[in-house]
Order: structure tokens, then C-alpha cells, then sequence
């Protein structure tokens, strides 16, 4: 199995089948199954998010009664009459 790690040192590819320590490819095996296990569950996640937001969006398009108006809000201007004596 060949893993490409990107970091900023620039991107370097293992072979974990080459791992001579067997304890050492075990445990990498695992984090590579933990790790695309993870991408997945973040994928699914985001696909939810991203549905769930459009169903609401859908739902509230035509209901204008819950439409809430922003209102500029006012700025209070203070005018200094101050003048300089030289």
C-alpha cells in the first residue's frame, strides 16, 4: 500500500508493504484505516450539512412572514466647535 504525505517539506511517498518491522506496518496499516475511515465520515458529513441547509432554504423561500428586515442602524455624529488658539 503506498501512502503520499504532503506537509511542507514537499510530498513524499511510502510503500508500507516494504516495512521490514511488523509491529511498525501493522500500526501504520491501522492509521491508514483510521484516517480514510475519518475522510468518509467528513464527507458524509459535509453532504448532510450541505442538504439539510438547502432543504431549509427550500422551506423557507415563500415565507415571507418570518423574513426579519435589518435596519441601518444609526450613527451618532459629534461635532467638535473647538478651535485652536496660536
Amino acid at each position: 500500500m503506498i501512502i503520499t504525505i504532503n506537509n511542507d517539506d514537499g510530498t513524499t511517498a511510502y510503500d508500507v508493504n516494504n516495512i521490514s518491522d511488523d509491529k511498525t506496518k501493522q500500526e501504520a496499516t491501522v492509521i491508514v484505516q483510521k484516517v480514510g475511515n475519518l475522510q468518509v465520515i467528513i464527507e458524509a458529513l459535509d453532504f448532510a450539512s450541505r442538504t439539510h441547509r438547502a432543504n431549509l432554504e427550500e422551506l423557507l423561500k415563500d415565507r415571507d412572514e418570518a423574513v426579519v428586515k435589518s435596519e441601518e442602524p444609526e450613527v451618532e455624529v459629534e461635532e467638535s466647535t473647538e478651535t485652536e488658539d496660536k
